[in-house]
């Protein structure tokens, strides 16, 4: 068996990926990189791969990932109601300064 960059050829040909490795190609999705992206980067000619390791490891990390998930759902929209707020108070102060 034939080891490379966390990719290792059965006899029978087919690939086998190291838990590291796989570890690593989900934290890169989770970090922003796009599945494709990834693929590519690392040699995985199957995306499938990357989206059943994604959802094994977040099936194992259980409750506080999913409470974490929440809190950012949470903090992502008080952003975008703050982001509209200032658009608004932007808009205000440019009608304002202008009556002047």
């Amino acid at each position: 068996m034939a080891k490379r960059n966390g990719q290792a050829s059965t006899a029978s040909g087919r690939r086998t990926f190291t838990e590291e490795f796989k570890q690593e190609a989900v934290q890169m999705i989770l970090d922003g990189h796009s599945v494709a992206s990834v693929s590519k980067n690392l040699g995985i000619g199957n995306t499938n791969f990357l989206y059943r390791w994604k959802a094994e490891t977040l099936a194992r990390s259980g409750p506080a990932a999913k409470a974490l998930d929440s809190q950012v759902l949470e903090l992502r929209e008080e952003l975008q109601r703050m982001r509209r707020e200032r658009d608004i108070l932007k808009k205000a102060l440019s009608i304002f300064s202008q009556q002047e």
